[in-house]
């Protein structure tokens, strides 16, 4: 029985895959269609700015506002009852 489960899944992924090569062909193509007006290219540090630090200065100051303007006091640790 695992072994028809095995296949049945590995039919399943490859379909699956198959499938979305084939619908992803026009996103592939070399030809521009009408009012495609794309401008330059962005250098790599310009690439680099804007997908890797940007988001991690836009995560570090959104922690660091969520710190600062955190008014609970329920954060000291909890003295443990003996027993």
């Amino acid at each position: 029985m695992d072994k028809k489960n095995t296949l049945r899944v590995g039919a399943l992924a490859a379909g699956t895959t198959l499938m979305m090569l084939l619908m992803s062909s026009p996103a592939l193509a070399l030809t521009r269609d009408d009012g495609d007006d794309p401008g330059p290219g962005l250098s790599v540090i310009e690439t680099l700015g804007l997908f890797v630090v940007a988001p991690i200065a836009l995560f570090a100051v959104i922690v660091g506002l969520v710190m600062v303007l955190d008014r609970s006091t329920d954060r000291q640790p909890k003295a443990k009852a003996k027993a």
